[in-house]
């Protein structure tokens, strides 16, 4: 018979012991190695029994060796010493603490979230670099509030069939055993946050809080009473169900976060958010909550939108149009319209902030950009790509003026380096984590040093991957008798490449296999062989991905290649940080440019690991020639099965002549050259990869200024909002007045050379708007095809004359600072202190034609 209900039981501690719930409940265990250590000493054995889940340890532990806990004096010491450690981390100021007029409080949403294995509420990057956010957040002190949703199956487990077909599986999860806490009211009763759905239908949800170290993570449930069946199973899976259920959850996420983040900070008296951060377009409908707020206090809806733009940060993480959520926009109008309608909030104006190029579809992107007011994207790479990408939303802008910036990912040290190489950096570990300083004290540290901790690390990959191996080709239908050849599957002396990542067909996981002959020669080489451990899971509804591994597992079942080759299901965290710091080489070949960061690299790099990529998101930006290995891309091949051809050609010379000639070249039983590579990439790429890094560059450059442009547009009872908001209307509707009607030059000479300079007076119709509402600007330099500008420099023109048929002329100098083909021209944008950058409203004058073009050559 199965249980019609499954929960958990936690045990009662002796009060002598009550501080181990404390510790427990908070996930700064998760990469704190002194706090595990404590726990292991709990039992061993439970210890190990249970997969080292803290929370699942406390319920299995007997009750009568917690007794003899509580009598040892020792063991309470370091539970004194443990809790103290904490209680110090949680209150004591850190870096944030220093900068001045920084937020008070930050809100930050995410679909998912990756903090520890024992909390499964993860798919991939996304979600592991918004773990890696929240750590570094309260590593440094930054106030930051996190909203997220708490799935009942969290994303499926992934096993093979005896086919190599992917399988899925999705675990029913208990809250009560994981470390959360539900969220309560002042009356003692648990908090909801409540939806209304069309059809006089309601949504509720219940609040559970992860303490990740500082950062208080709120994760909303809607397995309640209240809710019918269908709303009960909203929370059910991540990105599980179809287009109805992905609304449901996305409007849960991010109205319901708005309204959670509103009763926790009642409840618990945190700072309210002063900016709100939408990490992927998931959360959009924040913003939404966010105006429906205001407008209800009093603002109409562009006075609201202003507000709410200047205090929010987007956040793009997709280079490619097919990876953004869209809706059909009728459900959106049902959703937001007729009888579940926001009185305050026209669903016309809802569906214009998600309006696309394609009719009759919202898109949940277009609108996170249009409701902030700083967009980013991962790395430099990808923000040149979203600037691409979403330049529809500025028409007439060049595309270096798209307002998207980019801040690269990094990933947190603590959570993903091995507790060697942190042990080995020693004192030396704060400075060069928490300040990214100081990496250059690991040329200190002996090549023998360097590379017995390499080994040990390779070495627990190889034991760990043979039990792993094993009871895969268990649940695949072997018999143990028949799996004595994994007792030998794998050596830790030898050269270990690893790829883990999501199986879409673009991060191409079976480019290796492009010519299997030559794979397999590079696999048994009898001097130089090498191997490759493989993790990584396709979306169940992809069957494209699940094809590419059912191939690569082929492949590595083949009896002389699979001591050599090996596929591990069930990537995740914890089978990543084994690959990340066991492998030597960590190999990426995604189709250049549709990866925005993938931050697997960086953790395998800070554990003393080389890179062996494409030249693709972070690694594009801070490849060096030295700190690995680049595999060229045929860019301009357009033929998909060549391209791979070509670049899995390059791959193989890569490993063969470069990669494994380096690894086994040995001078007094050491890799020298190879171990130079590896100092070199520690020296140079640890103090950018940090996640901390990350933050610094969000705080400095995304929060502070975000928070001090919302609390301009909310002083004097929002009067600030209400003006700019004013000022925005009236030149939208004067805009199509504003023409460029003449432009002169004077002073070029009939022989232009470098170092002169031209006169340039420009008459601009203005219509209804006044000289200051507009800047009018020379934009020069080289000239390209068609005779467009490229990468043109700005200079502003100032009024000369205000005449009064709403006409001015403008004047300024253009610098012939520059030889080879040369051009100018003038625009006229929108002007006013509030506005973040030149493009912010979309609207842009140019001449007719290319009035004054001078495209000749200076001299």
């Amino acid at each position: 018979m199965r249980a019609i209900r499954r929960f958990t039981v936690r045990t009662v501690l002796p009060p002598e012991l009550a501080s181990l719930s404390e510790l427990v409940l908070n996930l700064r265990w998760s990469w704190h190695p002194e706090t595990l250590d404590l726990f292991a000493e709990v039992d061993p054995a439970t210890w190990e029994r249970v997969g080292q889940d803290p929370v699942a340890m406390l319920g299995a532990v007997e009750a009568g060796r917690l007794r003899e806990l509580a009598a040892d004096r020792r063991f309470l010491r370091r539970l004194a010493d443990a809790a103290d450690d904490l209680r110090e981390y949680m209150t004591a100021p850190r870096w944030y603490q220093t900068i001045s007029d920084a937020p008070k409080g930050i809100a930050y949403f995410s679909p998912e979230y990756g903090i520890a294995s024992a909390l499964p509420q993860y798919s991939g990057g996304l979600g592991i670099l918004a773990g890696d956010h929240l750590k570094a957040a309260s590593d440094l002190g930054v106030p930051i509030l996190a909203v997220g949703l708490l799935y009942r199956h969290g994303y499926f487990t992934q096993s093979l069939s005896p086919e190599g077909w992917q399988l899925e599986h999705y675990p029913s999860l208990d809250p009560g055993g994981l470390p959360l806490s539900l969220l309560k009211g002042e009356d003692g009763e648990p908090v909801r946050v409540a939806i209304s759905l069309p059809e006089q239908r309601t949504l509720h949800a219940q609040v559970w809080v992860a303490q990740v170290g500082r950062v208080p993570l709120l994760l909303l449930d809607s397995d309640v009473s209240e809710n019918d069946v269908a709303a009960r199973d909203v929370t059910d899976r991540l990105y599980g169900g179809g287009t109805d259920h992905r609304l449901m959850q996305e409007l849960l996420l991010g109205v319901g976060g708005v309204r959670a983040i509103r009763a926790y900070c009642e409840v618990s008296g945190h700072a309210a958010p002063e900016v709100f951060h939408t990490n992927e377009g998931h959360a959009g409908f924040l913003g939404l909550e966010r105006i429906r707020e205001l407008t209800e206090a009093r603002l109409s809806f562009d006075e609201a939108l202003e507000a709410v733009r200047a205090g929010t940060v987007f956040t793009t993480h997709t280079p490619v149009p097919a990876g953004i959520d869209r809706f059909p926009a009728e459900m959106i109008g049902r959703q937001f319209g007729g009888d579940n309608a926001w009185p305050t909030v026209p669903v016309d104006r809802i569906l214009a902030l998600g309006a696309e190029d394609e009719p009759g579809k919202f898109n949940m992107a277009a609108m996170g950009m249009r409701l902030a007011q700083r967009v980013n994207g991962v790395s430099e790479l990808h923000g040149a790509v979203s600037r691409e990408m979403f330049q529809g939303l500025w028409p007439g802008f060049d595309i270096d003026e798209i307002p998207i910036g980019s801040i690269t990912n990094g990933v947190h040290a603590p959570t993903w380096v091995g507790r060697e190489i942190m042990e080995l950096a020693g004192r030396e570990l704060p400075t060069l984590v928490e300040r990214a300083q100081g990496w250059e004290s690991v040329n200190k540290i002996s090549d023998a040093d360097v590379w017995s901790i390499r080994g040990r690390l390779r070495k627990r990959l190889v034991e760990a991957a043979r039990l792993r191996l094993r009871q895969s080709w268990i649940n695949r239908g072997a018999s143990p008798p028949e799996l004595n050849w994994i007792d030998d599957a794998l050596d830790p002396d030898v050269l270990t490449i690893g790829f883990a990542r999501r199986v879409p067909s673009y991060k191409r996981l079976t480019l290796m296999l492009a010519d299997a002959d030559r794979l397999r020669s590079l696999l048994l080489d009898p001097d130089k062989p090498i191997q490759i451990v493989i993790a990584g899971k396709a979306h169940p509804a992809d069957e494209g991905g699940k094809k590419l591994i059912q191939q690569i597992v082929k492949f590595a079942d083949s009896e002389d290649v699979r001591h050599r080759i090996i596929f591990l299901p069930d990537y995740d965290m914890a089978l990543g940080q084994l690959l990340v710091q066991g492998c030597d080489v960590w190999l990426n070949n995604p189709l250049r440019p549709l990866e925005a960061c993938g931050t697997s690299g960086m953790k395998a790099a800070l554990n003393g690991g080389l890179n062996l990529s494409i030249r693709d998101g972070w690694w594009d930006e801070w490849y060096d020639g030295t700190n690995g290995w680049s595999i060229p891309t045929a860019d301009g091949v357009t033929d998909p099965d060549r391209r791979d051809e070509l670049e899995a050609t390059a791959l193989y010379d890569l490993i063969e002549h470069e990669v494994a000639d380096r690894f086994y070249d040995r001078t007094d039983g050491l890799p020298r050259r190879w171990l130079e590579m590896v100092r070199h990439t520690l020296t140079t790429l640890g103090p950018k990869v940090l996640a901390g890094r990350m933050l610094r560059d969000y705080v400095v450059d995304l929060y502070a200024p975000a928070a001090r442009s919302a609390r301009v547009l909310s002083s004097d009872a929002y009067e600030q909002a209400r003006s700019f908001a004013s000022w925005k209307l009236r030149v939208g509707r004067a805009w199509p007045g504003v023409r460029v009607e003449h432009v002169e030059a004077s002073g070029l000479g009939d022989t232009p050379e470098l170092g002169a300079s031209l006169e340039l007076k420009a008459t601009i119709a203005l219509g209804e708007l006044e000289p200051g509402d507009v800047r009018v600007q020379a934009a020069y330099g080289r000239v390209g095809l068609h005779d467009d500008l490229v990468a043109p420099t700005y200079s502003d023109l100032a009024v000369e004359a205000d005449g009064d048929d709403g006409r001015a002329i403008f004047s300024g100098i253009v610098p012939l600072d520059r030889t080879g083909s040369f051009g100018y021209t003038v625009r006229v944008v929108p002007n006013h202190p509030l506005v973040a950058s030149a493009s912010e409203l979309g609207l842009i004058a140019v001449p007719e034609e290319p009035a004054g073009m001078t495209n000749g050559t200076l001299r």
